[in-house]
């Protein structure tokens, strides 16, 4: 595998990945019925997606975020927010796109 490659696979392409997880569970979730409300929601996603999400390899665009938000009961803003101060109370998390210069 070429640096390039490796050097994608340790960068997080996500952070609400960890934040998805923690609710997921706080809700008694397991990936498969979190996956099962969002194609209700109209997300048609997989549960190898919601793996990949919470695992921070896969990107999340905005409407995402609004169905995963709707699932957890809490709004995009909100969502993003609780993502946001788990990332920088685990700094490794956080891409470098949030990194200080």
């Amino acid at each position: 595998m070429d640096s390039a490659n490796v050097k994608w696979l340790k960068s997080p392409r996500n952070i609400i990945g960890p934040l998805v997880r923690e609710l997921r569970e706080q809700h008694d979730l397991t990936q498969t019925e979190l996956m099962t409300k969002l194609n209700l929601l109209g997300w048609d996603v997989s549960r190898d997606i919601i793996a990949r999400i919470e695992g921070q390899v896969r990107w999340v665009a905005d409407f995402e975020v609004v169905k995963l938000a709707t699932v957890f009961r809490i709004d995009g803003p909100e969502l993003l927010r609780r993502a946001v101060a788990k990332a920088q109370r685990h700094p490794q998390s956080l891409p470098a796109l949030l990194k200080k210069n």
